[in-house]
């Protein structure tokens, strides 16, 4: 079944107090046993992702964001990084956030 659900993230810094501009994002959805890339994006100057760009209408399922860590705070980056993994239905809005710092990171569903 097609769905109507978007998927969006926003990075904090919260070492700096400021947003997370230029981390790499990879969005995957499970198929079977494995993951595969759907959409590669990067944060804008306030650390947004708005959308991810895809070719096809997402559908119920599991799927995870990976944020390069390394890329945005280099080589000496505790947690090279992050992934979360989550679950859609129908018609929905999911906004996931990453608060980062340089030895933790956190994650909730946002709104």
């Amino acid at each position: 079944m097609t769905a109507e659900c978007s998927i969006s993230s926003h990075v904090l810094d919260t070492a700096t107090g400021r947003p997370a501009e230029g981390v790499m994002v990879s969005l995957y959805k499970r198929e079977g046993d494995r993951f595969a890339l759907i959409a590669i994006d990067h944060t804008n100057a306030d650390g947004r992702i708005s959308s991810f760009c895809t070719q096809t209408l997402l559908t119920a399922g599991t799927y995870k964001l990976n944020f390069d860590l390394v890329g945005f705070m280099g080589e000496d980056s505790f947690y090279p990084e992050a992934e979360i993994c989550f679950q859609t239905t129908i018609n929905e809005h999911y906004h996931i956030p990453l608060l980062l710092s340089p030895f933790g990171y956190t994650t909730y569903r946002g709104s």
